[in-house]
């Protein structure tokens, strides 16, 4: 068993005007736990000088550990990273912008000493654009429908979670991971306190629609097969107008009354019918491609150098 009692992994993402701060805040808290703690950086590939602050860090704080990858992997794989280099028996997840406020991590650690596997910070007003918080409600309607949670959680990106928990996480060895699809998979004893949402430190969010829908899809292909499900659907219904369709011409015919004559309304077929098609192979190659990238050993994440172990 590690000596390490808490680590807190970060993913980092062009923060170099946040981290030393961070740093200073997320110290001065683990100084309070009086028992060894780590702070886990994860610089995704930044493309501003986040690394080599995160560097100069590690020469000041002891319990500072610094990781780079090789190319931007995305936020869920640098967390990844990151829980495969730590080694608390508690790891606290949050973002690198200070919205997460360091001082709040004893109220999550508090509820996994009443015997919770997880504890979700719940944000009652969250000071983000209103299309991010848009897309956080849509993202909750999903996470209600394919991950079957409590609907009463709300999967923060802020959040304490046992030892034993990110041990069966880390089993998962295929490309673009999910976390918090992974940490339902094993287990449903989770809870969550309210903590008030901060202003960004700095910087502005690199969150956008693309973004969004590149999450959407890997929560909805990764861990259901409801999609399909509605392709399928999706099928019977054009089949069903179709054949609607084609008992209404027919009966037309055979009481006197003439067909509609044209191009337009065969256009309008095959169109309808051609992009349900193309709908359903979409569909389909989606589950296929990522079949075929997590048989091929497409990596999580690649780490370049890593500073402070």
């Amino acid at each position: 068993m590690s000596d390490i009692g808490i680590s807190i992994v970060v993913p980092v993402y062009n923060s170099e005007a946040c981290v030393e701060e961070l740093v200073n805040r997320l110290a001065a808290v683990l100084d309070e736990f009086g028992k060894a703690c780590e702070i886990v950086l994860v610089n995704d590939c930044s493309t501003d000088h986040s690394w080599e602050k995160i560097s100069g860090l590690c020469q000041t704080f002891t319990m500072l550990r610094g990781i780079n990858l090789r190319k931007n992997f995305g936020q869920d794989c640098a967390i990844m990273a990151g829980l495969k280099n730590s080694s608390g028996q508690i790891v606290v997840i949050m973002d690198d912008d200070l919205q997460h406020d360091p001082r709040d991590i004893p109220a999550l650690i508090t509820e996994l000493q009443r015997g919770y596997d997880i504890c979700y910070a719940l944000f009652p007003a969250k000071k983000h654009t209103r299309f991010k918080n848009f897309g956080s409600w849509f993202m909750g309607q999903v996470e209600d429908v394919i991950l079957k949670k409590p609907k009463h959680i709300y999967l923060s990106p802020f959040k304490a979670i046992r030892r034993e928990v990110i041990d069966n996480v880390l089993q998962y060895d295929g490309p673009y991971p999910f976390i918090d699809g992974l940490l339902l998979r094993v287990t449903r004893n989770i809870t969550q306190v309210s903590i008030e949402h901060h202003e960004r430190y700095a910087g502005s969010s690199t969150d956008n629609l693309i973004n969004s829908i590149k999450i959407w899809s890997r929560l909805a292909t990764n861990f259901s097969i409801i999609p399909l499900r509605l392709a399928t659907l999706l099928g019977f219904v054009s089949s069903g107008i179709g054949l609607i369709l084609g008992l209404f011409f027919l009966i037309q015919y055979f009481i006197g009354v003439k067909a509609p004559v044209g191009w337009f309304s065969t256009i309008v077929v095959v169109l309808f019918l051609g992009g349900i098609q193309l709908l359903t192979i979409g569909i389909i190659g989606e589950y296929v491609g990522r079949l075929f990238l997590h048989t091929s050993k497409e990596p999580q994440f690649i780490v370049k150098e890593k500073i402070g172990y």
